[in-house]
């Protein structure tokens, strides 16, 4: 079965460096030494667990001075690995003003990337601040989607403060907020939203332009409403993702497959709603808005 895996981080030595401080407190939030690999080390990860890999650039800059993980560099991963990188999501930093929304603009139009990955507790913003709606206006107005993180992080967890970090920004009810202002902007909520599954669960039954992919989570922890609800009512609003590399493809595919979901559900989660939500309809195409069907 095609898997599309909507949520992997580049794995190497720039991403690492986009962390800044905290790149230290991932590794212990993961228990694990949190060092970079090479390119043909992530490209060979994806490839094994045969998942067709959408990259996630990183821009914390303004908060941290640590140098980003550019779009062009996410762009330059996907244009070298076409066999097994299917595209990228780009970041702008939406405290940059006019200058975020030029880059917006240069990453879809001259670097094709799907659309734009928001990291609101590391960003330090809330997107339904209204000072950042230029930018929202602009990314719609571009016809590409956001993928907005939700939910508590391991960036800055168990350090002193979180390092300044706040987990309300990530509150699902901020999506709600950003999905009725720009009802044809398609938002993708990131991961299982915890400590407020229930609350994610509200906002994707009730506003028709936001969806949820489920990665950075080990599918044996999913809460029972929402291990039930992606058989249900959620069944054509759930994606798959990975957080690559938090966790292992192994143990992630194999628990995804232990939650005993029929085939036609597992199609779904694994890659028909990402072809029918975001274009991603064959390896190296990506669909025109026009051409979507969403819904």
């Amino acid at each position: 079965m095609r898997i599309v895996d909507l949520h992997c981080y580049p794995g190497t030595e720039p991403w690492i460096v986009s962390q800044g401080p905290f790149a230290a407190a991932l590794g212990a939030y993961w228990k694990r030494d949190w060092v970079a690999k090479s390119e043909d080390q992530v490209v060979a990860d994806f490839s094994q667990a045969g998942v067709e890999a959408v990259l996630v650039a990183f821009d914390i800059e303004s908060v941290t001075g640590a140098p980003p993980c550019t779009n062009a560099y996410v762009a330059g991963m996907r244009d070298r690995h076409p066999e097994t990188i299917l595209q990228a999501w780009g970041a702008v930093d939406p405290h940059r003003g006019a200058d975020a929304v030029a880059e917006a603009a240069r990453a879809v139009d001259e670097l094709h990337l799907l659309g734009f990955h928001f990291h609101p507790i590391m960003g330090r913003f809330a997107v339904d601040d209204r000072q950042f709606f230029p930018l929202f206006e602009a990314i719609s107005g571009l016809g590409v989607p956001v993928m907005i993180d939700v939910g508590t992080t391991g960036m800055g967890a168990g350090l002193p403060g979180g390092l300044g970090s706040r987990i309300r920004h990530a509150h699902p009810l901020t999506i709600d907020d950003l999905a009725a202002n720009f009802p044809e902007l398609t938002i993708v909520a990131a991961h299982p939203g915890w400590p407020w599954v229930e609350e994610m669960t509200a906002v994707a039954l009730h506003k028709g332009n936001v969806y949820w992919e489920l990665s950075g989570w080990a599918p044996r922890y999913f809460p029972s409403s929402l291990t039930r609800d992606i058989r249900g009512r959620l069944q054509d609003k759930v994606m798959f993702g990975s957080d690559y590399p938090s966790l292992p493809y192994p143990r992630l595919l194999r628990e995804w497959r232990e939650l005993n979901y029929t085939d036609a559900i597992m199609a779904k989660v694994f890659h028909e709603n990402a072809e029918r939500i975001l274009g991603l309809t064959t390896p190296g195409r990506v669909q025109p808005l026009a051409e979507r069907r969403v819904g």
